[in-house]
């Protein structure tokens, strides 16, 4: 499964992402049930659009953040995500309904014992070219791409989600068979990775961040990469190649913003066209704004303080469950959010068929959170109030926050946050961090003490690298390095059975532990809003992914 980090700042992962952190991703696609041995083929018109839509124009579209890589493989944050959308296909896709529909494979089969699913590629599919060249997607490519993502020296958040695969076989240029482990529920929806053209890798085997193909990649997508300006700006330009037609629009240029209010203020001063997740303050008055629709988007998605365990006063239990009784979630997601969202009490987005109603949010109880402090030995106090931790020193810990500059909202949310842990006695330094800094000290340094972020997923049933106790490596999800043999009991039996309601009780049960373990403050979820200008017509959003349909996007020629 896929994460995605994403910026924690209006919050709306993701995305991812929710977001962009500052926004993680988290990719566990749509289950989909299937029978063992068909699927329909595909019907896109690789010759053109006949819809009756104009061709021309061009979009600029505003993120919180940058992309730290540009290709499928290495990417894990949200803008990296929905950028790669644009630029790569996938054995398989999703329609607006969730649906698994075919994309670069034109139809499959399944065997009988539901582990070998045979693929037939489309013949038209071509890789992009600024030199003329004209290599078709072959099933070279496709198992190049698995054999990459699998590889031990490539640096990956799909490396987890893709341990499934336990070999792969050509039987034609056109047609290859992927064999799995063993059965899994929702495979087909798995097996949506973007591929890549490996011929064009400086090591055909493995990837990684050195790789100058991470910075200038080349897809088989509706968009193809132009440039990348001096200042971040992503340029991309229709494909004229694309197999679906060409996409209506002429250029679609992704221009990243280190501050929220910046990003809002380039929106209204027609620097920019399209918000892709408007900050939640800024809502009512760009919804007043007769130049733009509002689009909203439920991700599955939430927010969180994840407490390094690696920190012997995180590990333990009671400190991090103090820390959750301390805080009044439901006041700040009010006063900082407007109350646009709800509680939540596990490591599920809610709407997951996998989240646990009967599990509720922890309530605010700071004489709760005290006693547990207590029972966990800190009992004196200092000069200057703050609890004593055994070497003499206040209990003091770093919150840093993935964020270039202060943006309001979340500078808000985290001095809420050091307000309510001073009144039961634990100190809190705030540490303010660029996006690829905070990355570093996060995922691969393991530098923190707690950090705030946000998580997006496609489906969320699939939480297997946010927890288990073998993810815990260098870019691998379970950074705040949580170990329990039986979370990692539930979530092997979970991956493992072929019986839908029993992974829901597996799901159920494992939502209930990490919710008494408190490995994450679980804060909310919150509903995502896109701003996008009026000429912009036909759009369509993926929740996840946001840029799915972007395709068939288009702007009228008067307004062009």
């Amino acid at each position: 499964m896929k994460r995605a980090i994403a910026f924690v700042s209006s919050l709306g992962c993701h995305a991812l992402a929710r977001r962009s952190v500052h926004g993680l991703r988290v990719r566990d696609l749509a289950w989909v049930g299937l029978a063992a041995s068909l699927i329909a083929p595909s019907g896109a018109n690789a010759a053109g659009r006949n819809d009756g839509f104009p061709d021309g124009g061009q979009l600029t579209y505003g993120e919180y953040g940058r992309p730290a890589t540009l290709d499928p493989i290495t990417s894990n944050d949200m803008v990296g995500l929905r950028l790669t959308e644009l630029l790569f296909n996938g054995l398989v896709s999703f329609s607006p309904k969730n649906e698994v529909v075919p994309d670069l494979a034109a139809d499959w089969r399944v065997s009988g014992d539901n582990r070998t699913y045979t693929f037939t590629l489309r013949s038209d599919v071509k890789w992009q070219s600024v030199d003329g060249g004209d290599r078709t997607v072959a099933a070279d490519d496709v198992i190049g791409t698995l054999d990459i993502i699998r590889n031990a020296r490539t640096l990956t958040p799909l490396k987890a989600q893709y341990e499934l695969v336990s070999g792969t076989r050509k039987i034609d240029d056109r047609t290859l068979e992927i064999t799995l482990k063993r059965p899994i529920v929702n495979a087909i929806g798995r097996l949506s990775f973007k591929v890549i053209p490996t011929y064009a890798l400086k090591r055909p085997d493995f990837l990684t961040r050195d790789d100058p193909f991470v910075q200038n990649p080349i897809g088989s997508g509706p968009f193809l990469l132009n440039r990348v300006s001096e200042e971040g700006d992503v340029v991309m330009s229709a494909n004229p190649a694309y197999y679906k037609g060409r996409p209506h629009l002429d250029r679609l240029t992704l221009k990243p913003f280190a501050d929220k209010n910046v990003l809002t203020e380039a929106l209204m001063f027609n620097a920019i066209d399209m918000v892709v997740e408007l900050n939640t303050r800024d809502i009512a008055r760009v919804e007043g704004d007769k130049r733009f629709n509002l689009y909203p988007y439920n991700a599955l998605s939430y927010t969180f303080f994840g407490h390094n365990c690696r920190n012997p006063h995180l590990a333990k239990k009671e400190v991090r469950q103090a820390i959750s009784y301390a805080i009044n979630r439901q006041e700040m997601l009010d006063s900082f959010y407007a109350g646009r969202g709800t509680l939540i009490s596990g490591p599920f987005a809610p709407g997951s068929w996998a989240y646990n109603l009967e599990v509720k949010p922890i309530a605010f109880n700071a004489s709760r959170a005290k006693t547990l402090l207590a029972q966990a030995g800190y009992t004196q106090t200092g000069m200057d109030g703050y609890l004593l931790a055994e070497e003499g020193e206040p209990l003091a810990f770093t919150l840093k926050i993935p964020i270039e500059k202060e943006n309001e909202t979340v500078k808000r949310v985290v001095l809420a946050f050091q307000n309510y842990l001073r009144q039961i006695g634990i100190k809190i330094n705030l540490e303010f961090r660029e996006w690829q800094a905070w990355k570093q000290d996060v995922f691969v340094d393991h530098d923190f003490d707690i950090v705030i972020a946000n998580w997006a997923f496609d489906d969320s049933a699939d939480i297997s690298t946010l927890f288990h106790s073998g993810e815990m490596d260098a870019w691998r999800n379970n950074f705040v390095g949580y170990s329990n043999p039986e979370v990692d009991g539930l979530i092997i039996e979970a991956k493992t059975t072929l019986d839908r309601e029993k992974q829901r009780t597996i799901n159920q049960r494992l939502h209930a532990t990490l919710a008494e373990e408190q490995p994450y403050t679980f804060l909310w979820t919150l509903t995502n809003f896109a701003s996008v200008h009026k000429k912009a017509r036909h759009v369509e959003l993926h929740p996840f992914k946001f840029f799915t349909y972007a395709d068939t996007w288009y702007i009228p020629t008067r307004e062009q």
